[in-house]
């Protein structure tokens, strides 16, 4: 029957709203320290990477050096807040605590617990990515009037990572699998994405293959924009973060759903 189908599609409705808030207060009363372990990394890549290694390369593309890295740096953030919400915040709750299980006593189904869990990810890197915009605004790297773009720009990276990181979540039997994750996709996609240099210095077809990845897109949207310049290929490059987005999404629903149901 549908109802049991693990690739159904999720009924529409607002029954996630109370999981999300659920997340957001209990994330409130620990913010500060939260939002400083989740930027603290890009942060001192962007000072020591952008200041030290900028005074051997003063320009790269014909920007200085920090501000190029600027860009990545967001998009770095962004994805990284939004991978650490989606596995161990999510493993937590999921297998550890055994909230979602609790939750699941109420008129809810486990499809509004993984759009809130996506959702909340998503809010989660976004505010990363708004605190190192902060720092790029407050330290006079870039203050582009169209910074203010870079906004849906990185909620739509934090979705895409979010739903990646769910999908992980969703096979993994304890926390040590995450550095997986860490070591075999985040750490090569990060050096491969055009967040440090250009794509172009790769190999043409590490190039190829680095260019169809979610951080170089986002990283592809985010840099013009910190130049205070319009994207090429913008639609292209927010087609493909929303394919990520929703693909995955939908892949880290039919894997929880299978999972939960053994």
């Amino acid at each position: 029957m549908r109802e049991n189908s693990l690739f159904r599609l999720p009924v529409p409705s607002l029954r996630f709203v109370p999981i999300y808030r659920r997340n957001w207060l209990v994330w409130r009363k620990l913010a500060g320290p939260s939002v400083l372990g989740n930027i603290a990394d890009p942060l001192i890549t962007l000072l020591a990477f952008g200041y030290g290694l900028g005074r051997l390369l003063p320009q790269v593309d014909g920007v200085p050096y920090i501000v190029y890295l600027a860009a990545g740096s967001v998009c770095m953030s962004t994805a990284m807040a939004a991978s650490f919400e989606s596995l161990y915040s999510a493993f937590s709750r999921m297998q550890v605590q055994q909230t979602w299980a609790s939750i699941l006593n109420a008129p809810v189904e486990l499809d509004d617990v993984l759009i809130a869990e996506w959702l909340w990810a998503a809010t989660k890197s976004l505010l990363s990515g708004i605190a190192i915009i902060a720092v790029v605004v407050v330290m006079d790297i870039s203050r582009s009037p169209m910074l203010v773009l870079l906004l849906p720009v990185i909620a739509l990276t934090g979705l895409a990572f979010a739903g990646i990181g769910l999908c992980f979540n969703a096979l993994a039997r304890g926390y040590d699998f995450f550095t997986y994750y860490f070591t075999l996709v985040m750490t090569p996609m990060i050096f491969i994405s055009g967040v440090y240099y250009p794509m172009d210095a790769l190999p043409r077809w590490l190039a190829a293959i680095a260019s169809g990845l979610p951080l170089a897109a986002a990283v592809d949207l985010a840099r013009p924009l910190v130049l205070g310049q319009w994207p090429p290929d913008a639609a292209a490059r927010v087609a493909l973060l929303m394919a990520y987005a929703i693909g995955f999404f939908g892949l880290a629903l039919v894997l929880t759903r299978r999972r939960l149901r053994a």
